[in-house]
């Protein structure tokens, strides 16, 4: 692939213009000074190689200092483990020395495919040694051999990992969309429900396969509830539904700024109070009230009633559970709906679209502030579990979070 400098100076011009417009600055972020450096490095970034230049381009962006933040190519070569592999990584001390060990490995993901589980340890990806703090990363459409120890043995294992072709759109970024949610029995009164990501770009899809999972709870007369957003990479507004479910009425979850909202300061009191659209309909006559007005506003929960799990819900979390998935745990940690276990969750909490840029590249910019209930905001901090357990154990064949987590909730 090659880009020529009237194509490059084209899309650096586009992002100038897309971040003084759109993106919401949380940090307080000089955008004069920003602008300086960008034109600063222009004459080098036309004339740099094509991986140089992506580079370079992702450099300046880190410096906005929000999450959310992306320039990409709509078929890229390098795209993060939970969004190709469908499995999350972290930095581990083994034998001594610092390891990649697979923390959550998706359910019918490539890596699940390919054998891999959670505790394994990542040697290599095609041929190359990686070690931390370098993160390896994946490339869409591509097969990827990886040297992989398993858990309880000491020699390494060559596995060939498919990554299906998956392409950007104005919704996403190219993402192997992992299984979500899966739900199952554990116990004698005790379900379990892994949710690794929201999908659908409402939220309706989701929502629908939810009920889904709750009817079955009930029909098999489960009062405890575990929820697993280990992992979890975000998505969309099903996580209100997810919300709506941990509590009988309509209370807040939290609310959203626009960039002109927050510029100009705002009484979060006055801001319009909108449940969750419960379907289709709804939907559409909610985004018709919004199209010519500000969106900011304070999200309800649905008021889906009593359940029989309330009050007894166990919530796994960890330091790659993102977004969504964080406005839910703070919501439960927040209102007492629920008892949060495992490690502090990653921050990265911010409402984003994807804008299309010339060559094949778009650029992904948050475009939304999200606070809590209460005014706090979870960008950068991120949500403390109740009970923190770290996940070691899991180099050793061990679950200790779910087997704290499935303790509690039998005792509730």
């Amino acid at each position: 692939m090659t880009i020529d400098s009237k194509q490059r100076a084209q899309i650096l011009q586009a992002i100038k213009k897309l971040v003084l417009a759109h993106h919401i600055n949380v940090a307080g972020i000089d955008y004069g000074a920003w602008i300086e450096r960008v034109d600063a490095q222009t004459a080098e970034l036309l004339t740099t190689d094509v991986a140089g230049f992506e580079r370079r381009v992702r450099e300046l962006l880190t410096e906005l200092k929000t999450s959310h933040t992306v320039f990409y190519h709509s078929l890229p070569n390098e795209s993060l483990p939970q969004h190709t592999i469908n499995a999350s990584l972290r930095d581990l001390l083994r034998n001594g020395e610092r390891k990649w060990m697979f923390l959550d490995v998706f359910e019918d993901g490539p890596a699940y495919v390919a054998g891999i589980k959670p505790g394994d340890i990542l040697d290599a990806v095609d041929g190359t040694p990686c070690l931390p703090p370098s993160t390896p990363y994946f490339g869409m459409g591509q097969t990827h051999k990886l040297l992989v120890t398993k858990v309880g043995t000491e020699s390494a294992t060559e596995l060939a990992v498919e990554v299906p072709k998956r392409r950007g759109t104005r919704q996403r970024p190219p993402l192997v969309e992992p299984k979500s949610p899966i739900h199952a029995k554990i116990g004698q009164n005790v379900g379990l429900l892994k949710i690794t990501y929201f999908p659908g770009a409402m939220g309706m899809r989701f929502a629908t396969a939810l009920d889904g999972a709750v009817n079955d709870f009930k029909r098999q007369n489960c009062d405890r509830l575990i929820i697993d957003l280990r992992g979890n990479i975000g998505g969309s507004l099903g996580f209100a539904r997810l919300a709506s479910y941990m509590c009988p009425g309509q209370i807040a979850i939290g609310h959203s700024l626009t960039p002109k909202r927050l510029r100009n300061g705002y009484d979060s009191a006055a801001l319009p109070r909108e449940p969750m659209p419960r379907n289709r309909p709804e939907l559409l006559v909610t985004l018709a009230r919004y199209a010519i007005r500000d969106k900011s506003l304070m999200l309800l929960t649905q008021g889906l009633g009593a359940q029989p799990f309330h009050n007894r819900i166990v919530l796994l979390v960890n330091e790659w559970t993102n977004s969504a998935a964080e406005m839910v745990a703070n919501f439960a940690a927040e209102n007492h709906l629920a008892t949060l276990v495992g490690q502090k969750t990653h921050g990265n909490v911010l409402g984003a679209t994807n804008f299309k840029l010339p060559g094949g590249y778009w650029l992904r910019l948050p475009i939304f502030g999200w606070f809590t209930s209460k005014g706090h905001s979870l960008e950068g901090n991120g949500v403390d579990p109740d009970v923190e357990i770290s996940s070691d154990s899991l180099a050793v064949g061990r679950d200790d979070q779910m087997t704290e987590a499935v303790e509690i909730a039998s005792g509730l």
